[in-house]
């Protein structure tokens, strides 16, 4: 019995002592949230399964300081640091935030307060959706406020969206300069 009982703990043991594997998959399966028409929905479980790539702080003394939190489909940032480009389906998730601040020990800290939009892009190389005016320059735009956070609202991606992106045109529409982990790992 002892001896049974041996072999089940060394084989315990040498099962848990395997290299870790990662919890989730690379997922490149963004058109899972496009529908026939090409609209976009915002997907529900971003904040846990995605990776976050990095934050903007915006600045606007008139309209409020922002803070933009982007989250990336998993396997988007491997896949971008090998390939320097988004794959075919990546999903990224631009959450835009409030914020509020106050003095601390450490100084004059600002947080995030409350979501006033979110931005959910998603890489098309092939230009899947040709007739919808929320797909072009190989990415599907979408635009959800805080006051309907399930319905979509932009209308034209060129009107509602890339006037915004115009900076970042060289890098895929991407700003991808405020990624750490886009270049480090």
């Amino acid at each position: 019995m002892y001896a049974r009982m041996g072999a089940v703990t060394l084989l315990i043991l040498s099962l848990g002592n395997q290299p870790a594997k990662p919890q989730t998959r690379n997922s490149f399966d963004g058109f899972k949230l496009v529908n026939r028409t090409g609209n976009i929905q915002k997907p529900a479980d971003y904040r846990d399964l995605y990776q976050t790539l990095g934050t903007y702080f915006v600045l606007d003394p008139k309209g409020g300081n922002q803070m933009h939190l982007t989250y990336a489909s998993p396997g988007a940032a491997d896949y971008y640091r090998r390939n320097k480009k988004f794959a075919d389906g990546t999903v990224l998730v631009k959450e835009v935030f409030g914020t509020d601040h106050a003095q601390m020990t450490t100084g004059d800290a600002h947080w995030a307060k409350d979501t006033k939009v979110w931005f959910v892009l998603i890489k098309d190389s092939k230009g899947r959706y040709p007739n919808s005016s929320l797909w072009g320059d190989d990415w599907g735009w979408a635009l959800f406020k805080s006051d309907s956070p399930d319905k979509q609202v932009a209308t034209d991606y060129k009107k509602d969206c890339l006037s915004c992106h115009i900076p970042a045109k060289a890098d895929d529409w991407i700003y991808v300069k405020g990624y750490p982990v886009l270049s480090s790992k």
